[in-house]
């Protein structure tokens, strides 16, 4: 009996030591290496272009399942799935109480009676007069060139040592309608002051991005036709008081010869502007069957106009920081809006020395 017993626990023992080997010999797990972990340079950019390459080619599968789908839902009569939306900022964003609504009448009320209805009835002729800061800078005056030619009626004066409630008064007995100042700060245009007359308001903006006629790549030549005016977003109370008060700048019958259009889209409150115009092209394009022999074409050709746009320049970006009632007034005036910045810097801004 001890025998048997010393011989089944030593067969144990063999049998254990078999199970540690056996689990010893399991490959081990690799672990997961980012593309940003590689040190070599080369190999780095290899895998993430491999990577990338994967994910595209995995998209177009879903796009040609989704769209087989669809085609087949069709052919059966059925309803075809829905489409993705995607998750945007625009799509995502709480609804806004002050978005102007089509039947809000105390909204047209008050169009009536602002202080552009003289200009947008055509009762007036716009007439903005174009000035700069004390200091001005070699771009400044560029700037203030090719706004001439994108406003009718725009004239220039030149600042001198003149105070800005002086060319307000000056201005107002020379029946101008707004005034446009353009201030400059390291030899480059960061700010425009746009003051309606002769009761307001000033509106304060912050000029970025600005990239001037020359600088833009197959650009052409405006014409002196009215432009056409387009205003893109300018859906709340507030933007519906700026998209009137730069409305009142330009005249409100285009002439449409020119193939003009102006362009003032406002996206997340950034307002950017662009210049336009159309251009006609004819085209001839082959139609027909081709030999393999002659390797000449047998069908006819066909003529068809087609339509693009050609950027006029200059082009920049605005951002609102104040809107102040009345004409400018950095002591005694009272602001409609400011943007969430202390008063102290909208000062130091507006006085435009």
């Amino acid at each position: 009996m001890a025998k048997e017993k010393k011989r089944k626990a030593a067969e144990e023992a063999v049998d254990g030591d078999d199970y540690i080997e056996r689990e010893d010999e399991k490959p081990k797990k690799q672990k997961l290496i980012l593309a940003s972990q590689i040190k070599n340079k080369e190999k780095r950019s290899a895998v993430y272009a491999k990577l990338k390459h994967e994910k595209r080619v995995e998209k177009r599968k879903k796009i040609k399942a989704r769209d087989a789908a669809s085609k087949q839902a069709l052919e059966l009569g059925e309803e075809p799935p829905e489409k993705m939306v995607p998750r945007t900022i625009e799509n995502t964003r709480e609804l806004d109480e002050t978005v102007c609504r089509p039947d809000d009448e105390e909204l047209f009320a008050g169009n009536d009676a602002d202080e552009f209805s003289a200009v947008l009835k055509q009762q007036t002729a716009p007439k903005v007069l174009i000035t700069t800061c004390r200091f001005n800078s070699s771009r400044g005056p560029a700037f203030i060139k090719e706004l001439l030619s994108v406003i009718p009626n725009a004239q220039y004066y030149k600042r001198g040592t003149y105070e800005l409630k002086k060319i307000v008064e000056y201005a107002k007995n020379k029946e101008f309608t707004s005034i446009i100042v353009v201030h400059t700060n390291r030899r480059e245009p960061d700010a425009l002051l746009l003051i309606g007359l002769p009761d307001g308001p000033t509106a304060h903006f912050r000029l970025s991005n600005l990239v001037l006629r020359k600088d833009i790549k197959n650009h052409g030549n405006p014409t002196s036709h009215e432009p056409e005016l387009v205003l893109n977003n300018f859906t709340t109370r507030l933007g519906h008081r700026v998209g009137r008060m730069i409305q009142s700048l330009f005249p409100q019958v285009p002439n449409f010869r020119g193939r003009r259009v102006v362009t003032f889209h406002n996206q997340r409150d950034f307002i950017f502007f662009r210049h336009h115009r159309y251009v006609f092209e004819v085209k001839e394009k082959k139609e027909g069957l081709k030999d393999k022999k002659s390797k000449a074409s047998q069908g006819k050709t066909e003529k068809k106009a087609i339509a693009r746009l050609q950027e006029c320049g200059p082009r920049f970006t605005l951002k609102l920081v104040s809107l102040q009632h009345g004409t400018f007034d950095t002591k005694g005036g009272e602001f409609e809006w400011v943007h969430k910045v202390t008063l102290s810097h909208v000062y130091s801004h507006l006085t435009l020395d």
